[in-house]
């Protein structure tokens, strides 16, 4: 057991018990190595190479040649990239509209103590459990024009084909990334919800605070930091979501739901163009990059420190 000294507020030099970590430093960059080179090989790597193959002209067969910015002159002048890029921002704003006010609603709910509030957390959050895959596989099936609940609902949907017009396949794909995406952003606001000092509340019951000012005025300040890092995971996911189109629209009707991911799976799967598509995945790194410092910088996140700092 070792013992180090430490000097107090008013001077005098104190013991303390190594073993105990109080007053231990941060741990060494060792500690770090394993995940930055499974950072580096599994991430930095494949970007780095994305990045050579945007200047590049490849076809997946014969060697690639370099193309200067040819690629990058291409996206400016393809209309379909400046239209995917605006409606995978459109996507990306509504699935944060819509996702955020239910998950911290629903977040909150989960952290009390409400009678079968666990196992119908259990439950609620089944949909987190399934491949993106399998969830577009699902609501397919389930929204089928012929054979769907839209088929037997008409009342309700009209015709029935949900995937014809723009607005209606754009709701859809909302949904069902908001169906299965809430449970982890629940998940999240719930453990922070938990979090919260009991003391705020029994102090605002005394002052005589009701359900809905305590909700405003503690639960929703003390959650903060949970709802940029919730901000932050729906904007780099929205703006990267694919299994969900290739599923259930196929970028249709036209091309009225091609966002940028789709339609680099396009430019490197059907048009055989790999350089044309790294440029646009080099591409929705900066955007998704971009947007996730400015939520950082103008939320104040970068200046926050953990409680358990130094430790």
């Amino acid at each position: 057991m070792t013992r180090t000294a430490a000097t107090s507020p008013d001077g005098e030099t104190v013991k303390k018990d190594g073993s105990s970590g109080i007053g231990a430093g941060r741990p060494g960059f060792l500690w770090a190595v394993p995940a930055a080179v499974f950072f580096g090989l599994f991430a930095l790597v494949p970007l780095i190479m994305v990045a050579v193959l945007s200047f590049a002209s490849w076809d997946g067969l014969s060697d690639p040649e370099f193309a200067g910015l040819d690629n990058w002159r291409k996206l400016l002048d393809d209309p379909v990239m400046i239209k995917s890029l605006w409606l995978s921002v459109l996507l990306t704003v509504l699935g944060v509209a819509v996702q955020t006010p239910l998950s911290i609603l629903l977040g909150v709910w989960a952290a009390g103590h409400q009678r079968n509030r666990a196992v119908l957390s259990a439950i609620y959050f089944v949909p987190m459990l399934l491949s993106v895959a399998a969830v577009s596989v699902l609501w397919r099936a389930a929204l089928d024009p012929n054979m769907g609940v839209p088929a037997q609902a008409t009342w309700l949907f009209g015709d029935g084909n949900l995937f014809g017009k723009q607005a209606t396949a754009i709701g859809v794909l909302v949904f069902v990334s908001t169906w299965q995406f809430t449970p982890l952003h629940t998940l999240i606001y719930q453990g922070a919800a938990r979090a919260v000092p009991q003391v705020l509340y029994q102090a605002a019951q005394i002052d005589g605070a009701g359900t809905v000012r305590q909700f405003f005025h503690i639960t929703l300040p003390q959650l903060r930091n949970a709802i940029i890092t919730s901000m932050i995971l729906m904007v780099v996911g929205g703006l990267t979501t694919f299994d969900t189109v290739l599923i259930l629209t196929q970028g249709g009707p036209g091309s009225d739901t091609t966002i940028s991911a789709y339609y680099m799976y396009q430019k490197a799967f059907k048009s055989f163009d790999y350089g044309g598509a790294s440029a646009i995945a080099l591409l929705l790194v900066l955007v998704s990059t971009v947007i996730s410092l400015i939520v950082v910088r103008l939320s104040g996140y970068d200046k926050m420190r953990s409680t358990m700092e130094g430790l």
